[in-house]
Formats: C-alpha cells, structure tokens, sequence
C-alpha cells in the first residue's frame, strides 16, 4: 500500500468537498495514529459550520470514513494558520507561531499580527518590538482567543 502524502490527501478532500459544497473550506487536516489512524479535517464556511454541516461532509468522504476514523470539526476560537490567506484574514488578532528552527535566538513567538504576504508574516511583540518571519519558517501557528478583552488593532 502506497501512503498518501498530506499534500495529495488535502487535493482529494478539497476536490471532494468543492464537488458536494463549494463554500465549504479546507482549513487544516491532522493524521494521528498512521494510516490507518485518525484524520481530522477542520473546515469553515462563510456562516459558519454546525454539527449538521460537520455530519453531511463526514457522509460525504465515504471513501475516506473506510480508512480512517474520520472526525469533522470548525477550526474554533483558536483557529489553526497554515496559508496565506489564512494568516491575512487575521491580520490585527493576536497569534502564537511556533518556527521549525530558532529564528533570532527563539522558537516561540506570541503577538499581533500586522502584516501578512505570501512569503513573510510580521509580528508585533510589544516591548520586544517586531519580528519579520518567513512562512516557510513556520511550524505551528494559531489565533489566540483572549475572552473579553480582544487585542483587535483598528484597521
């Protein structure tokens, strides 16, 4: 059996989903487990996603559901940063971004993000000034949900 990489796994799921739900999207997919583990999709839509919509593309990824235990969930408060388009969309919200190799003596980095491109997203880090980081540098990096009191930059 040949494994399937990430990348041509997420080309079959979002071929799949923008067949049966075009405003359905992809945000993240996470295997734990191996091949025959677990895979999670975390997926958005513009008004949101319920326990209905979860349930229809669950049923929809028949093929997928026969290989792995299949879990369908919203990215949530803290929602996951992968491409681009993610990290723009949350330009002026505080994120956390962990790097794959320390950049500028750490791995860790926790602030407002103020810029977001293609190649390189900046971080506000307060008293510690900004830092530029490369995308590609990026391991690991969400939104971080401050209940009542939303460090939102104005725009």
């Amino acid at each position: 059996m040949v494994r399937e990489t990430r990348e041509d796994l997420e080309a079959r799921i979002e071929a799949a989903l923008a067949a049966h739900f075009p405003d359905v999207e992809l945000v993240d997919v996470e295997v734990r487990g191996g091949p025959a583990g677990t895979l999670t999709l975390f997926i958005d839509s513009p008004g949101g996603v319920d326990l209905e919509r979860c349930s229809a593309v669950s049923h929809a990824l028949d093929d997928l559901r026969e290989r792995y235990a299949l879990e369908v969930s919203s990215p949530g408060l803290n929602r996951r940063l992968r491409k681009p388009a993610h990290f723009a969309a949350a330009v002026g919200r505080d994120v956390a971004v962990a790097t794959t190799e320390p950049l500028q003596g750490r791995r860790n980095y926790r602030g407002v993000l103020l810029a977001a491109g293609e190649a390189t997203i900046t971080l506000d880090l307060g008293g510690d000034g900004r830092v530029d980081l490369p995308l590609a540098a990026v391991a690991k990096a969400h939104v971080v949900h401050n209940f009542g009191s939303e460090r939102r930059r104005p725009e």
